[in-house]
């Protein structure tokens, strides 16, 4: 299951904050952050080839981010009756996402400029809520629900560690990550048996928006599941989605 950090601002001039860890199968073919989807050549994202869609998408010149997490269903819908998630982010950037969408349940956090929100949906029936001034742990409850073990241990962690200066904003951030190892009931990076597969973390993304557009970079762990000392050098070096 993965998990979503994101921090709402005070003041409405500072940006936006997101850290979001990607937990996914590590046989599942996927794709980078890129322009993959030529129906929207604005958008970029992680892309999950084998159904086509994206774990977290961002339109630069719209100025939103999307990113998906997944969550208990209570629809009783077989497989034939339900689409891929993968199509959330995309819709939700477009600004086309469905009040009842025909997937399986999920938690999809939404950025903007003047905030966050996050959807939940449980396959049969939406709630969002716009979350307030502050910093926030979404995985697969309601935010900042201590029911997750990971948001119960450290939700208070980042809240304590802020937001540092400078262009390494994430820097104290990625520092819980790391501490967050120490306790494997409550690690952000994780390796769970779900549903006949291993659900690994695969990558750590990061992301400002603000009224000068988005900028998301990712890294990558080399080791899925564990603690990866190279991952701040990546994200400083990453090549930034942002535009106007």
């Amino acid at each position: 299951m993965c998990t979503v950090v994101v921090d709402v601002p005070r003041e409405s001039a500072q940006p936006v904050r997101v850290l979001a860890v990607r937990d996914e199968d590590r046989n599942r073919p996927w794709r980078r952050l890129g322009e993959w989807w030529p129906e929207q050549p604005e958008v970029r994202g992680i892309r999950d080839e084998r159904a086509g869609g994206a774990w977290l998408a961002a339109d630069p010149r719209a100025g939103r981010l999307a990113v998906l997490l997944n969550r208990e269903d209570l629809s009783g819908r077989s497989d034939d009756e339900v689409v891929s998630r993968g199509g959330i982010p995309l819709q939700s950037v477009a600004g086309s996402l469905a009040e009842a969408p025909v997937t399986r349940g999920f938690n999809l956090v939404e950025v903007d400029a003047d905030g966050a929100t996050v959807v939940e949906w449980d396959g049969l029936a939406a709630h969002r809520t716009r979350l307030a001034p502050g910093t926030h742990m979404i995985a697969h409850h309601a935010p900042d629900d201590p029911a997750t073990p990971r948001v119960g241990r450290w939700l208070e962690e980042f809240r304590r560690a802020g937001i540092a200066e400078g262009d390494d904003w994430w820097g104290r951030w990625l520092a819980v990550v790391e501490a967050s190892t120490s306790d494997p009931s409550a690690s952000i990076l994780r390796r769970d048996p779900h549903d006949d597969v291993v659900l690994e973390s695969l990558l750590v993304c990061v992301a400002t928006v603000d009224a000068n557009g988005v900028d998301v970079r990712e890294a990558v762990l080399s080791e899925p599941g564990e603690w990866d000392a190279a991952l701040a050098a990546q994200l400083r070096v990453g090549a930034p989605a942002r535009s106007q």
